[in-house]
């Protein structure tokens, strides 16, 4: 089903209006009043009200960290997703101060969870392959992993999502995406992910041009991602769309997250319309990927908050919400010129 687009000409021009009219000079709350206009066209009113924001934690293992390309072990990843659980984890620390519902979606851990509050499983597989070896992802892990995200989107309340991940490896299945989907030289997709040190780099980029040079003819977004994984990126796609379809403000945190977009928007342009992109990563690959999701090649999607954070897990996401609540109060609560007895200059 093909996404409504949300330029409204009439909504634009009564935001603009409010924006304009509000008790200070026309523009001075810079990117704050495009914020404003864009959750206004998004939830469709004047007033925009964001209900019930809902923090969800796609995580998977990757087979590929077989080959060295991450500073941890894969066990980090279940280990860590108890530690957000057990609300010990950034995300964790940064959800719970605003407010945010955390979930934590099993969508390929290598681990058995025992239930518990916040945990969800839509576990595709115990991980991926290893993508230098065939296929990261069968094309039916794939469109199960996306089923999944789209389920999990549509459960949840409240008109707001807020992207996150956990997954060993995952740095470099987003490199690859990157590549692939922008034709980008590798180079300048590949950093330092969980915190390798320059010979780990160069490990990692010769590690990942054999696997792009594996799979040279998935050149489908689809295939592609199927070809590089992972179950969490393929989750977060599917999450990214079906948000989109039912109108949700989408909140994006970095790199991961960010290809995760990429790939959504191959498969429908307007997912941007509904997209926020919290901040820029500190991961060398996020600044090009953004490049590449702006409107035009000169004009980057822009990010609200730049604090060379390298985390995931949607703390960047979590440090962002309060912009967009604020952005939301000062369209429906600022006073006009009008209202306050204020006179306009000149």
């Amino acid at each position: 089903m093909s996404l409504r687009d949300l330029h409204d000409p009439a909504l634009v021009a009564r935001l603009q209006q409010l924006l304009d009219q509000k008790t200070k000079p026309p523009g001075s709350l810079g990117r704050l009043e495009a914020l404003a206009l864009q959750i206004g066209l998004v939830l469709g009113t004047e007033a925009p009200v964001l209900q019930q924001p809902q923090l969800v934690v796609f995580a998977a293992d990757h087979g590929l960290t077989a080959q060295g390309v991450s500073a941890y072990p894969g066990d980090v990843t279940w280990q860590m997703v108890r530690n957000i659980l057990g609300g010990g984890a950034a995300v964790s620390v940064l959800a719970r101060q605003h407010g945010l519902a955390l979930t934590v979606v099993d969508c390929g851990v290598r681990h058995d969870f025992a239930p518990r509050s916040g945990l969800v499983f839509r576990k595709v597989a115990y991980g991926t392959a290893d993508s230098s070896q065939g296929p990261a992802m069968t094309p039916e892990q794939c469109r199960q992993a996306m089923d999944a995200g789209r389920e999990v989107a549509a459960a949840l309340p409240g008109n707001v999502l807020l992207l996150g991940e956990m997954g060993i490896g995952n740095t470099s299945a987003a490199s690859l995406l990157l590549a692939r989907l922008t034709g980008s030289e590798l180079a300048d997709c590949v950093g330092a992910g969980t915190g390798l040190d320059e010979a780990g780099i160069v490990r990692k980029r010769e590690v990942l041009g054999r696997v792009l040079e594996r799979h040279r003819s998935a050149r489908d977004p689809l295939d592609a991602l199927a070809a590089f994984g992972g179950f969490e990126i393929a989750a977060m796609v599917g999450a990214v769309l079906e948000a989109a379809a039912r109108c949700k403000l989408v909140v994006v945190d970095g790199f991961i997250s960010t290809a995760a977009v990429l790939v959504a928007r191959t498969l429908e342009p307007l997912v941007l319309q509904r997209c926020v992109f919290s901040h820029r990563s500190g991961e060398c690959g996020h600044a090009l990927m953004l490049r590449h999701l702006g409107p035009d090649p000169r004009t980057p999607a822009r990010a609200l908050l730049d604090l060379e954070l390298r985390l995931g897990e949607g703390s960047g996401a979590a440090l962002a919400w309060p912009l967009l609540v604020s952005a939301c109060a000062v369209l429906r609560e600022m006073a006009s010129f009008e209202s306050a007895g204020v006179s306009r200059s000149g």
